[in-house]
């Protein structure tokens, strides 16, 4: 149905579009009269047919905002940098697309999914270099933004901002988060400018502990500093926490990991196991699902991508 005003005394009224459609190539103009004044003023067809598309036409899908969840703990050893690249190979496997970022000096990620970008995070936040030029595909679904030693001088950078040094990361990804499903974000140990510039940035926290007596003290401590953050900044929430190194033929692993659950069982995942294969594929460049597929480390980081998506059948 299509709607015509009477221009005279502006009468709205319904008309069947369809009775002309037919007619459309031989009709280009009706007389029509208004049922209540009975003025007769002329009618285009074609207006009432593109009138009556614009209706029908279903409004676009809005894309929903990338997730945006960083990988941290201010323990180094724990997994961090395994669990950012294993997390984002599996979650690009079961077809999201997904950008990690290394925001460590270490640049590991890069090294454990066997590429050198000439290019990455430092470039993009000092604006030397567009996105495009800074970001690298480094598998299918999966796209890289490097870290390495250069982001030191780009923590010295941010630290002597007078305003606003807590969003460089966000005004930096602004434009290019949109395109992905997921943003891992990949941090280094310890607490500085950078690592608040993260917690700014996204909106969830995942958080790898060894099952070990200090990083579940790191834990801790990191619970403290994230809720000063929280008091500036709502969005941000913990979300995961993931117990690394799992060994089942020592007792100690396994007492820690029943303390955890304790003391946070509202956001345990399931533990990745100790396993030589997670240890060994850095060295060939590859992720635990393209090294060892069949392994334990393989199937851990499967249902790691599962709690995250919740889809039960990733990956299966």
């Amino acid at each position: 149905m299509a709607i015509i005003v009477c221009p005279k005394c502006a009468k709205k009224h319904n008309v069947n579009v369809d009775q002309f459609k037919e007619k459309r190539p031989s009709l280009k103009m009706i007389a029509a009269r208004c049922k209540s004044c009975n003025h007769r003023f002329p009618v285009k067809i074609d207006q009432l047919i593109n009138q009556e598309n614009k209706k029908n036409k279903a409004p676009a899908k809005k894309k929903s905002e990338a997730r945006k969840i960083c990988v941290t703990l201010s323990k180094g050893g724990v997994g961090k940098t395994t669990t950012s690249v294993n997390l984002s190979s599996g979650l690009a496997l079961a077809g999201y697309k997904v950008l990690l970022v290394d925001t460590d000096t270490q640049g590991q990620s890069s090294y454990i999914l066997g590429k050198k970008p000439r290019a990455g995070l430092t470039e993009l936040l000092t604006k030397e270099l567009t996105p495009e030029e800074c970001i690298v595909r480094a598998r299918k679904n999966l796209w890289l933004l490097s870290g390495g030693k250069s982001l030191a001088g780009v923590k010295r950078i941010i630290d002597r901002k007078s305003f606003g040094a807590e969003w460089t990361l966000s005004e930096a990804l602004k434009d290019v988060d949109d395109r992905y499903d997921f943003v891992i974000i990949d941090t280094a140990p310890g607490w500085d400018q950078l690592i608040v510039n993260v917690l700014f940035y996204a909106t969830e926290v995942l958080v790898p502990v060894a099952l070990e007596v200090m990083p579940l003290q790191g834990l801790s401590e990191f619970m403290k500093s994230l809720g000063s953050i929280q008091k500036y900044r709502k969005e941000i929430a913990l979300k995961y926490i993931v117990p690394t190194f799992l060994d089942t033929r020592v007792k100690g692993p396994e007492a820690i990991y029943s303390q955890l659950t304790k003391l946070y069982s509202e956001y345990m995942c399931t533990p990745i196991r100790y396993s030589e294969s997670l240890s060994e594929a850095p060295s060939y460049g590859k992720s635990i699902f393209e090294f060892a597929p069949g392994s334990t480390g393989s199937a851990d980081y499967r249902e790691l991508v599962r709690k995250v998506t919740s889809d039960m059948d990733a990956l299966f």
